[in-house]
């Protein structure tokens, strides 16, 4: 379960994106509310399946003034190898040394063996408004993403 909690203010950091480009939190919430999803693995049945759910509802969440941005543990080839195989059209950081997964107190779930699987809806000012943490439920995380932009509470 995720130590920040609804109406908390998300941690900014900086990590490698796919491209080897480095981004950082605090620059895209600029433009934008950012859906910010925790995955265990690339090119694993679930995270496969959550990312392509993802990749299907894009350009909704573009429409909505959200970008989607997913963070795990594998380097930058293999995020880079992951998006290409899967046309997916949003971020993918990389975060080995877990710092940011730590930040956002998205630890190890199933009894340590899995990374944790948890979505963040963060709005403009940089304030949580949803979060999702399900390991099994790949596409509930992009459906609760969406009912709260639905909302309008991510826009501010």
């Amino acid at each position: 379960m995720p130590s920040l909690t609804l109406g908390s203010v998300a941690p900014d950091f900086s990590l490698l994106d796919q491209h080897g480009q480095l981004q950082s939190l605090s620059k895209i919430l600029k433009n934008k509310a950012v859906v910010l999803y925790f995955y265990p693995k690339d090119e694993t049945y679930g995270c496969t399946k959550e990312a392509c759910a993802f990749r299907d509802t894009h350009e909704v969440f573009t429409d909505m003034g959200a970008e989607v941005i997913g963070i795990s543990a594998d380097d930058v080839s293999s995020h880079e190898r992951f998006a290409k195989r899967n046309n997916l059209p949003f971020l993918l950081l990389s975060d080995p040394q877990r710092k940011v997964h730590q930040l956002y107190g998205v630890e190890r779930g199933f009894f340590g063996l899995v990374s944790a699987r948890v979505t963040f809806v963060i709005d403009r000012q940089g304030i949580i408004r949803e979060t999702f943490d399900s390991l099994i439920n790949f596409e509930g995380h992009v459906q609760a993403s969406l009912a709260i932009l639905k909302q309008g509470h991510a826009k501010s």
